[in-house]
């Protein structure tokens, strides 16, 4: 498949293929925001200290920011479209090239803004953390910089207190089912009505931290459950302590544990985390199935440097569920769904060319020239 502008899609699995039908929208997923060039260093001893030099283990260079939302979509078979500015520096080349030649991004409603250089973000990892520095100027575009949304069956929003994001209104007004994230909020005032689109979406996804603080509660759970009172949906992600969900049309709750995992890099995890709950949602699985399977993508990523690359795709999701079922068959009972659902999508076996095929990693450098 080809995007308009002619960058080819990855070789993907489809998870929505028993529901497309003719004269359906052909986009899955809208995004809007800023893609950064990240570098992150990992295999730091500590926190780097004042006044001295530190090395790092490992590095790895990817496109991030709303690129890792973007990469974690399409690698699990989405029709993606992002709208974005681009620098026209070689960090704005490489992004653009790595999301559409290498992931089939829809980068059609993008714009390379002329003599703007692209946003840069440092991370930094040790002791299961992480530490970034970033630097960049605000495009000279409007956002979204296409102006209106496209038709899509699903878009995310990533909310900012203060930061009004109008496209949102006229995304729901056609039918489009809105996820929100939601930053942390700097003023500290952790309100909602800081947050009008909130009225416009379909599921709303903050962390522990974020979610107590807006519920005026110390309890995740009853977060979420106080949150429904205003969104349909909430989903409360608790790190190493799994994830919650409460469902205000029903009363319906769920809850399911983390994947435990040796985690390389948590860059993007959360980013990750969204992109396997509206996979799941929009192929209409059971809200625990949705939360087990958000929560093993993320899982899965930390594995790997980096936030957009380390996005695992199908073969990865069935690689995984082999080895737990080679390991022990009563083990991962949470995620049982997942083999009706691979063998669905025909996943290939791991070790093999088709799996391998298209699945970039970042790479401590870019713009190597290729070779033979």
């Amino acid at each position: 498949m080809h995007d308009p502008i002619g960058g080819e899609r990855c070789p993907a699995q489809d998870p929505l293929a028993a529901l497309r039908r003719p004269g359906d929208v052909t986009c899955d997923v809208y995004l809007t925001g800023t893609v950064f060039l990240d570098i992150v260093f990992t295999g730091l001893d500590g926190a780097p200290v004042r006044g001295t030099e530190s090395w790092a283990r490992g590095m790895g260079s990817s496109p991030g920011g709303i690129a890792n939302m973007a990469t974690a979509l399409a690698r699990l078979g989405l029709r993606t479209s992002l709208a974005a500015a681009f620098g026209d520096d070689k960090y704005g080349e490489y992004c653009w090239e790595t999301l559409r030649e290498g992931e089939g991004i829809d980068l059609s409603l993008s714009r390379t803004v002329p003599g703007w250089h692209s946003p840069v973000t440092v991370s930094m990892a040790y002791e299961g953390e992480r530490t970034m520095v970033s630097h960049g100027h605000q495009a000279p575009l409007p956002e979204p910089p296409h102006g209106p949304p496209p038709p899509a069956r699903s878009a995310v929003t990533c909310l900012e207190p203060g930061r009004p994001q109008p496209w949102t209104a006229a995304a729901a007004r056609q039918g489009t089912l809105l996820f929100a994230d939601v930053g942390w909020d700097e003023s500290g005032r952790w309100e909602l009505a800081a947050l009008p689109e909130l009225a416009h979406c379909e599921a709303f996804l903050p962390n522990a931290d974020e979610a107590m603080r807006y519920a005026r509660t110390d309890c995740p759970r009853r977060a979420a459950r106080l949150l429904a009172e205003t969104v349909p949906l909430v989903v409360v992600t608790m790190g190493a302590g799994g994830a919650y969900a409460a469902d205000g049309r029903t009363g319906e709750t769920a809850e399911v544990p983390a994947v435990p995992v040796e985690a390389l890099d948590t860059t993007g995890a959360g980013d990750v985390f969204v992109a396997g709950f509206v996979t799941g949602s929009l192929a209409g699985w059971p809200l625990a199935d949705r939360l087990a399977f958000a929560g093993l993508t993320a899982s899965l990523s930390v594995q790997e440097f980096g936030g957009s690359l380390s996005a695992p795709g199908w073969p990865e999701v069935a690689a995984w569920r082999r080895q737990v079922l080679a390991g022990d068959r009563a083990a991962a009972p949470d995620h049982a769904f997942l083999d009706d659902v691979i063998a669905a999508l025909r996943c290939p076996a791991p070790g093999t060319h088709a799996a391998a095929e298209a699945r970039r990693r970042a790479a401590p450098t870019l713009g190597f020239r290729s070779r033979g």
